[in-house]
């Protein structure tokens, strides 16, 4: 698609985000029809209950394997016992490939490493990285987003070794973990004096900005009781600084507060400049069947993924 500008302004932007917006397209119906169906009927809500159903759901449909890739787990990238990530990279030598590194979600209290996009990374000619962090109410911001600072400086003195190109590192958070990992994309004093280090953003169904009217305790937990301390510490605030290439994508089903800061980024960028990151809603799916689906035979958001890495020079 060609880049489309338009005089800066609301209307101009709500354009821009519909024109670099993924076609309209249904890959779920590919998936086996309970999956869609169930999916549906959860509606727009999420809570452990819909993730251990949705989990559930995928449980017995072939994912992105591990076999053949070499897996180096549980490696350290700062001192604390949740500073642990993994690697997955692809047999054989080659040019240095791009790194795609994944943070996972959990509502800022819970989470653990997922291998499925970075397994579905390295399987497609990539090095992927699955990386956890602490966790609030005992580490609140910005523990989350400094530990990806350090995950994102460990992969740059590592990746070599894996066959990986530092120069072409692409942060991918989905959740809780696109909040991590756009604060600290967006927000300059949270980088090192060279910058973020990232050649690229990815983020999923992301908590982009606290408000005094938010009272999700996951979230409060995280961002403390303070509301005049709020903006500061949204990575929406942030985002006017940085003009790092980004991908977008959110669910159908995600919940309002999840789903609709995504487009309010999108909107944001349009406004700072004229030109809209591309944002993909993954019709048919809900808050987290989005991230089980990639390497399925719905791969809509896999193929996204690759293609966003790929253009990235």
């Amino acid at each position: 698609m060609f880049p489309v500008r338009c005089w800066p302004g609301p209307l101009c932007g709500l354009l821009l985000v519909l024109l670099n917006a993924a076609p309209a397209s249904a890959q779920i119906d590919r998936l086996p029809a309970e999956v869609g169906a169930r999916i549906a009927a959860m509606g727009p809500s999420f809570d452990g209950a819909v993730l251990a159903a949705t989990r559930a759901l995928f449980a017995p449909i072939p994912q992105a394997a591990t076999d053949g890739l070499s897996v180096t787990r549980d490696q350290s990238y700062g001192p604390d016992a949740r500073h642990l990530l993994d690697v997955y990279a692809p047999p054989g030598s080659a040019p240095p490939r791009p790194v795609l590194v994944f943070v996972h979600g959990g509502g800022f209290v819970r989470g653990e490493r997922e291998a499925n996009i970075p397994a579905y990374a390295a399987r497609n000619g990539m090095v992927g990285v699955a990386v956890t962090y602490r966790l609030a109410p005992q580490h609140p911001w910005p523990a989350g987003a400094r530990d990806v600072g350090a995950a994102i400086a460990w992969v740059r003195a590592n990746a070599a070794r894996f066959g990986g190109d530092p120069g072409r590192i692409v942060l991918m958070g989905h959740s809780a973990g696109a909040t991590h990992a756009a604060s600290f994309a967006f927000d300059p004093a949270l980088h090192p004096a060279e910058g973020p280090g990232i050649a690229g953003l990815i983020l999923g169904s992301g908590f982009l900005k606290m408000t005094a009217e938010d009272k999700g305790p996951g979230n409060i937990a995280y961002f403390g009781p303070d509301p005049a301390l709020y903006a500061a510490r949204s990575p929406m605030t942030h985002m006017g600084r940085s003009r790092l290439p980004m991908l977008l994508f959110s669910a159908e089903y995600d919940p309002p507060f999840l789903g609709a800061p995504t487009v309010e980024l999108a909107l944001g960028a349009c406004w700072r400049d004229g030109k809209c990151p591309r944002i993909v809603q993954m019709r048919g799916h809900n808050h987290v069947s989005e991230i089980f689906a990639v390497g399925t035979a719905d791969d809509e958001l896999g193929q996204e993924i690759l293609r966003f890495a790929r253009e990235l020079r």
